[in-house]
């Protein structure tokens, strides 16, 4: 087994590697923000482009202006972001384990939820087709919502578990309870947006757009761990840096990528996503 000696030995090595790579990265995310629109309410549209089909009928509108994100999308990185936030606040910071089964099959629920109210939507594209009910935003808020406390708290903890060398393994979600709690906050997410109350475009907006980079940085930095077969080794929030902008940076440019094919589809072949 390899020594104490010999381990930061190779820590010392390595260090200025890291500070290189560290270094590429921020100039990559600094491009990001430096190159136009410059406005963050614009970097925040540029953000939902990539990944949201940004239907104007099917998104809500602030204060007469429109999210960047579409009803559905605008609940769930909602529901990220504040699932996120709320394990943090309970000090669930390194928590590795799932919620209960019961609490798990409840999350699993929201999940199908969002994706029967996703697929009644879809059908109504096509006139002929029957579907189960009128769709509308507030139900596309409500079940996107959900979906995303569910796919947080089940993100969370695999995140934790593939990323720290010590990980709590107390369920990041442990009671009914707890959940409860989730989902009244949820409901005071909802009916603010689909108030579309003029000075909350921004906050709106936003969190919005931080919890689509929250979650692709969670999985990114999950995926990029297991390649370099560099997980379980962080035992602090220094050594989780790294992973983590490395992680962002590649949620950037795959939002960049996914942005540019689709401007490259609408704007030379017509097609419209």
């Amino acid at each position: 087994m390899e020594s104490e000696k010999a381990q930061a030995s190779r820590s010392r090595s390595s260090a200025p590697a890291r500070r290189m790579l560290a270094g590429l990265l921020l100039i990559v995310l600094a491009v990001f923000l430096l190159l136009p629109p410059w406005s963050v309410l614009d970097k925040a549209h540029l953000i939902g482009y990539g990944i949201c089909h940004q239907i104007p009928a099917r998104s809500f509108h602030p204060g007469g202006q429109q999210l960047p994100l579409c009803a559905r999308c605008t609940g769930t990185y909602l529901g990220v972001t504040l699932a996120l936030a709320a394990y943090f606040l309970l000090g669930r910071r390194r928590s590795g384990g799932l919620p209960p089964l019961p609490l798990l099959t409840a999350l699993v629920v929201f999940i199908v939820l969002m994706g029967i109210d996703g697929l009644n939507s879809y059908l109504t594209f096509f006139p002929d087709l029957p579907h189960l009910y009128e769709p509308s935003n507030l139900f596309r808020l409500i079940t996107g919502t959900l979906n995303g406390l569910a796919l947080a708290t089940i993100v969370f903890p695999v995140f934790n578990f593939t990323l720290w060398r010590t990980v709590d393994p107390q369920p990041v979600l442990r009671n009914f309870v707890e959940l409860g709690v989730l989902l009244a906050a949820a409901l005071a997410l909802v009916l603010v947006t689909q108030a579309e109350i003029g000075f909350l475009l921004y906050p709106l907006a936003l969190v919005s757009t931080a919890g689509v980079l929250a979650m692709l940085t969670l999985i990114n930095s999950m995926i990029l761990l297991i390649l370099a077969r560099r997980e379980n080794l962080a035992e602090t929030w220094g050594d989780a840096l790294l992973p983590l902008l490395a992680g962002l940076t590649l949620s950037v440019l795959e939002i960049a990528a996914m942005g540019a094919v689709r401007a490259l589809l609408t704007h030379y072949y017509g097609l419209n996503f």
